[in-house]
């Protein structure tokens, strides 16, 4: 198959802007009038938004003739929001996408398949989406105002297909940035910083408010301490999704963004990766593709790929994980570095396979 780079391609993608849920829309790659009945759904990682990932140009130039169509969903995490988000949401609002998507196609065309994929802690939320209960469990607090045992969140709609791209864990990267240090401080002063930060959020992860104190909000990690972890400095970080990507409990009691940490233990892979059949949320024969990135800056080097893509295979069973998942060599992370031709090659390659496949299902 021919690949054009959109290294080399305009920047510029018609398309359609679709209101899937009230103040959320999507953005739906379309070029010419191709029928296009099929559709794969991007979601980006942290900080990411509409087209903020360089290699969707490549996929949607590989897709532009086939009957597939690319959407990006913004939701309440994109961009700054993900400080103040967490998976639940995102998966609450991904099946309100998946369901308007489904409809909209099903007008148009009549049946066709949608397949999600994640890029970084996109894929967090795509394993959430195939694995967790349906509809979701009930959060103590952020769920607070819906009785006990009532219906939480949108019963997710399934979907033909799954992809997680650079599934890697926020545990791990801090832990490894902890031992290299920053330009601002030695290893030892940002590992007191992580330890004085983790502590503050445990003792004060919410304060109440209101007139009666009723009220209960997130608390906010200070700005001046989550910049010089490298988060962002326009980013507001709550204590408790602070608690969520660091998970200091990990790997007893790993808590909800901690899905791909390379420590866990079976057991706890088995409510995860060993779910996703039994859910029903991937539909069908539908299967997982997992592509990791061979030179992720983001995992530490005492990190064996091949062996923890192997533990995830034995999990979720070779009936459920797909046969192009793999380890692209010398990928980066968002595979956005000017030597990231070749990893985009074979990115495409995966993606578009991957692709035909669901479609005959």
């Amino acid at each position: 198959m021919h690949f054009q780079s959109a290294l080399a391609s305009p920047r510029g993608h018609p398309g359609i802007l679709h209101p899937y849920a009230p103040r959320l829309v999507a953005f739906e790659y379309i070029r010419g009038s191709r029928p296009k009945p099929h559709t794969l759904i991007f979601i980006g990682g942290l900080s990411d938004g509409l087209h903020t990932v360089d290699y969707l140009s490549d996929l949607i130039l590989a897709l532009q003739d086939t009957e597939w169509s690319v959407v990006t969903p913004l939701l309440s995490s994109s961009y700054a929001g993900w400080g103040m988000s967490s998976l639940a949401q995102d998966i609450d609002e991904m099946a309100q996408c998946v369901g308007y998507i489904r409809d909209h196609k099903k007008s148009l065309y009549g049946h066709g398949k949608v397949v999600i994929m994640g890029h970084s802690t996109g894929s967090q939320d795509v394993m959430h989406y195939i694995s967790c209960a349906n509809p979701r469990p009930r959060h103590p607090i952020l769920d607070r105002d819906i009785p006990e045992g009532q219906y939480v969140g949108a019963t997710r709609p399934s979907v033909d297909g799954a992809i997680m791209q650079a599934p890697v864990s926020d545990r791990e990267a801090a832990l490894w940035l902890s031992k290299l240090g920053t330009e601002y401080d030695t290893p030892e002063e940002i590992q007191e910083v992580y330890r004085k930060t983790i502590q503050e959020a445990q003792k004060r992860t919410y304060e109440t408010g209101g007139g009666d104190g009723s009220t209960i909000y997130d608390t906010i990690v200070p700005l001046a301490t989550t910049t010089r972890m490298y988060y962002p400095a326009d980013t507001p970080l709550s204590s408790r999704r602070f608690l969520s990507l660091l998970s200091p409990q990990s790997p007893q009691r790993p808590d909800e963004d901690d899905l791909f940490s390379s420590d866990l233990p079976d057991e706890h892979l088995q409510t995860t990766f060993g779910m996703i059949r039994a859910r029903g949320v991937l539909h069908g024969k539908g299967k997982l593709m997992v592509l990791y990135s061979g030179r992720d800056q983001s995992v530490p080097p005492w990190v064996d790929k091949v062996a923890l893509l192997q533990r995830w295979r034995t999990i979720l069973g070779d009936e459920t994980w797909h046969r192009n998942s793999t380890i692209i060599p010398g990928a980066s992370h968002a595979l956005s570095d000017p030597d990231q031709a070749e990893p985009r090659r074979i990115l495409v390659e995966r993606v578009t396979g991957y692709l035909d496949d669901v479609r005959t299902l």
